[in-house]
C-alpha cells in the first residue's frame, strides 16, 4: 500500500550533497598538494561565498536591503586587531571571537536601524558603517587614519602552519556559514523569515515575532560577516578604516548575489564563479574591467532579474538545496514515518 510522504531533499540535491562532500574533503587536504598561491584563491573564494550568503539571508531571505554591512566587516577587523594586538589572544581563536564581538555590537545597533523602512533602512545602515569608520579614524591606539599591522601577532608562527590554518578556516566558513543558513532556513524561523520577507503585516497577523526573527537574523548576519572580515585581515596583516569599513565589500556582496540568484543558496556560490572568471579574463583591461562588471550586472538584472540561478531554477526546476516540502507517493511505512519526522524538525526550528 502507499501513503503521502512529504519530504525535502531531490535525488539531484542527495547527489549534489554527496559530489560537494567528496569535493570538500579533497579541498581539505589541498595545503599538502597545492601551492600558496592556489591555496589564497581557493580561500578567497571561500570567504566570499561567506559574504555573499550573510548579506543574501538579511536581503534576499529577509527583505532587509542594507548597503552598510561592510560595518561587520570593519567591526571584526578592528576586534581582530584588539583581540591579538592589544589583549594578546592568539589571532587564530581573536578570529571567531570577532565573529561574537560584531553580533553583540549588532544587537543595539539594530535598534538604530529597524526604526527605518524601504530606502530609509538601507542608506541608514551606510550611515552607521561610515560613522564607525570615522570612529576608528581618530583612535590613535589602533594606528588611527593611516591604520595598524598584524605582522608581529602572526611572525612565530611558522609559514606553513600559517597559510594551512588560515586555509583550513577561510574553507570552514564558507561551507560552513552555506551549510548554517540553509538549516536554519528549512526549520520554523526560517519560513517565518520569508514569510516577513513577503509581508510584515500578514506575518504579524499570523502569530510570527517579527521583531524577534529580524533581530535574530541581522544578528546572526552580523556574526558571519565578522568573522569573515577578521579572516580576511588576518590574511591582508595590515588594517586601515578606509579599507576595513569600505563600501566596496557591500557592492560586492550584492554584485555577486544580484549577478548569481538573490533569495537562493546556490545564487552566492554561481555569482562567486561568475565573479572569479570575469576577473579573471579581464584582469589586463585595467579600468574597464569595472565597466564590464557594471554591464554585466545590468544585463543579468534585466534579461534575469532572479540572477542565473533563480533564472534556472524557474525553468528547469532545479534545487541543490531545497527548503520547500514535496509530497510524493510512498510506501506506508514511509508515509507513517514522515509525519514524526516533520514534528522534530519543526520543533528543532
Amino acid at each position: 500500500m502507499k501513503g503521502t510522504v512529504v519530504e525535502r531533499a531531490t535525488p539531484l540535491s542527495r547527489g549534489f550533497w554527496l559530489v560537494a562532500t567528496l569535493l570538500i574533503l579533497v579541498l581539505a587536504a589541498a595545503p599538502w598538494w597545492l601551492g600558496r598561491g592556489e591555496l589564497r584563491l581557493i580561500a578567497e573564494f571561500a570567504y566570499l561565498i561567506a559574504l555573499a550568503q550573510m548579506w543574501n539571508l538579511l536581503a534576499g531571505y529577509g527583505g532587509m536591503i542594507s548597503i552598510g554591512q561592510h560595518a561587520y566587516v570593519g567591526i571584526g577587523a578592528y576586534a581582530l586587531l584588539i583581540l591579538s594586538l592589544h589583549a594578546g589572544v592568539h589571532p587564530f581563536l581573536a578570529v571567531p571571537v570577532a565573529g561574537l564581538v560584531a553580533a553583540v555590537m549588532a544587537a543595539p545597533l539594530s535598534r538604530l536601524v529597524f526604526v527605518l523602512k524601504g530606502p530609509y533602512f538601507a542608506i541608514g545602515t551606510w550611515v552607521v558603517a561610515d560613522v564607525l569608520r570615522l570612529v576608528m579614524a581618530n583612535v590613535p591606539a589602533l594606528g588611527g587614519g593611516s591604520g595598524e599591522s598584524l605582522t608581529s601577532v602572526i611572525v612565530g608562527v611558522p609559514a606553513w602552519e600559517r597559510e594551512a590554518v588560515i586555509y583550513w578556516m577561510a574553507l570552514a566558513a564558507g561551507v560552513g556559514l552555506t551549510m548554517g543558513m540553509y538549516l536554519f532556513l528549512t526549520f520554523r524561523h526560517g519560513l517565518a523569515l520569508t514569510a516577513i520577507r513577503d509581508s510584515e503585516a500578514a506575518s504579524a497577523s499570523l502569530g510570527v515575532e517579527v521583531d524577534r526573527v529580524k533581530l535574530l537574523v541581522y544578528v546572526a548576519s552580523a556574526a558571519g560577516l565578522g568573522l569573515v572580515g577578521a579572516l580576511i585581515y588576518l590574511i591582508k596583516l595590515r588594517i586601515s578604516p578606509d579599507a576595513a569599513f569600505s563600501i566596496e565589500w557591500t557592492v560586492l556582496m550584492i554584485f555577486i548575489v544580484t549577478i548569481g540568484g538573490i533569495g537562493t543558496i546556490e545564487g552566492p556560490i554561481v555569482g562567486t564563479a561568475v565573479y572569479f572568471l570575469l576577473r579573471y579574463l579581464l584582469a589586463d583591461f585595467g579600468t574597464w574591467y569595472l565597466v564590464v562588471l557594471g554591464a554585466v550586472a545590468v544585463v543579468v538584472m534585466l534579461k534575469a532579474p532572479k540572477g542565473i540561478w533563480g533564472w534556472v531554477a524557474h525553468r528547469y526546476d532545479l534545487h541543490l538545496f531545497p527548503t520547500r516540502r514535496r509530497m510524493r507517493l510512498g510506501t506506508k511505512a514511509e508515509a507513517a514515518a514522515a509525519p514524526a519526522l516533520d514534528t522534530v524538525a519543526n520543533g528543532a526550528g
